[in-house]
């Protein structure tokens, strides 16, 4: 259909259902809906900041977690040092919003790519990104040389087995004495990711590597191949930040080093694999005060009833991660009131498709016609596990308060 034939009531019915603030999620909102609740949110910008400073470490957030400007600037507004990120198309898209220190957690790789960068560069960013090899190093240093630029590099110190990064200190030193001779590379620090180190007793084995790190670290820097005056050494996922902030901090980094920790899913946290997480870090620190709260739910409606025990649900593999089966939490009925929340006690999800969930029911549910009885069109809030394959489904979540309105669109930039 051309824009002169276009139907008048066609532009209206495109944003019919699309979030807007005031809306009520109960009401006026099209479902499925990602959710992200301000109470648990804002508390979890504070926690991780203020356990981050608590260990002497600055805090760079993977925003590939959620790709979310608006989160980005709750974070650095909280205290965040920079973003993390994992690629250079993602680096660019925060930079245009305004995210001038950007971490690069991987290698940059491939002229289109460090095309990218240099245009950054030279617009301001303050940008780090990691090498773990001579090939590429030499590649960064022939391609920044021909556009008059000096790239940040950290070297990446690996495992055996596990992703990138160079296989032990000897490696990481012979890197440390190329990238020196290269004029157009600063070595400011080095690099490590600890979710790759697996096998029995993984607690002991992350902390050795977190203490590789220290010492890979500190032999560049007693061998005067670090450039940079506040080099970084920087760690952490979101399941072990814990233990690499206990070594940074015991190793007393922060006299010379800027220690930077990496979670990027502790803003919304979840209700799978970072809640078994977290119970595991407040586990190992019983004097940690609480711990992070599940922000991000996904909101959808019953759809179907078709046979005893089961409930069809408008949500799927489209609208939701699926490392492990999402968690029906709570229950409402359509225009309903906050404060009304009915039973999902017994309820489980049973198998995912593209955009239905096929629910189990407690046999009571059927035969009993009470004001807890399920009926088509309740709408039922589902935990999330995990949090980054459940952002990249989405280009617009509710921000919400406590009472299910609408306070902010937050767009992402997938």
């Amino acid at each position: 259909m051309t824009d002169s034939t276009r139907h008048p009531l066609a532009d209206a019915a495109l944003h019919k259902g699309l979030p807007e603030t005031g809306n009520r999620l109960l009401a006026d909102v099209s479902l499925p809906a990602a959710v992200i609740h301000e109470v648990a949110l804002a508390h979890n910008l504070n926690w991780m900041q203020r356990f981050c400073e608590a260990h002497g470490a600055r805090l760079a957030p993977h925003g590939k977690t959620t790709m979310a400007p608006a989160l980005f600037h709750r974070q650095l507004q909280a205290g965040a040092w920079g973003i993390t990120l994992a690629t250079a198309a993602q680096c660019r898209a925060a930079f245009a919003h305004g995210v001038h220190r950007l971490l690069m957690a991987n290698q940059l790789v491939g002229e289109a790519n460090m095309a990218i960068v240099a245009g950054l560069i030279e617009a301001g960013a303050d940008y780090y990104c990691v090498v773990d090899s001579a090939e590429n190093a030499r590649h960064l240093g022939r391609y920044f040389a021909a556009r008059g630029l000096r790239l940040q590099v950290l070297i990446e110190l690996g495992v055996e087995g596990g992703r990138c990064g160079c296989r032990g200190q000897n490696e990481v030193m012979a890197l440390g004495e190329l990238v020196e001779s290269k004029p157009a590379l600063v070595l400011s620090g080095l690099e490590g990711y600890e979710g790759v180190v697996y096998g029995d007793d993984p607690e002991e084995k992350v902390r050795a590597y977190a203490w590789q790190l220290v010492e890979a670290a500190q032999a560049l820097d007693h061998d005067g191949l670090i450039e940079s005056p506040h080099p970084l050494i920087t760690a952490s996922g979101s399941a072990w930040y814990d233990l690499v902030a206990e070594v940074f901090h015991e190793a007393r980094l922060g006299s010379h080093f800027v220690p930077v920790l990496r979670p990027g899913c502790y803003v919304v946290h979840d209700h799978g694999i970072y809640r078994s997480a977290q119970h595991a870090v407040l586990g190992r620190r019983p004097s940690i005060d609480q711990g992070l709260r599940p922000a991000l739910e996904v909101y959808a409606q019953v759809v179907s009833l078709p046979e005893p025990g089961l409930a069809i649900l408008g949500l799927g593999k489209r609208d939701i991660g699926h490392d492990q089966m999402p968690e029906p939490l709570h229950r409402y009925r359509e225009d309903g009131s906050v404060g009304d929340i009915l039973s999902v006690a017994g309820w489980r999800v049973t198998k995912l498709m593209d955009q239905h969930a096929f629910v189990t029911l407690p046999q009571d549910e059927w035969q009993e016609k009470s004001r807890e009885t399920v009926r088509v069109g309740d709408i039922v809030a589902m935990g999330v596990s995990h949090p980054c394959l459940t952002f990249d489904k989405w280009r617009r979540l509710c921000r919400v308060n406590e009472r299910l309105e609408m306070v902010e669109v937050v767009e992402t930039c997938f």
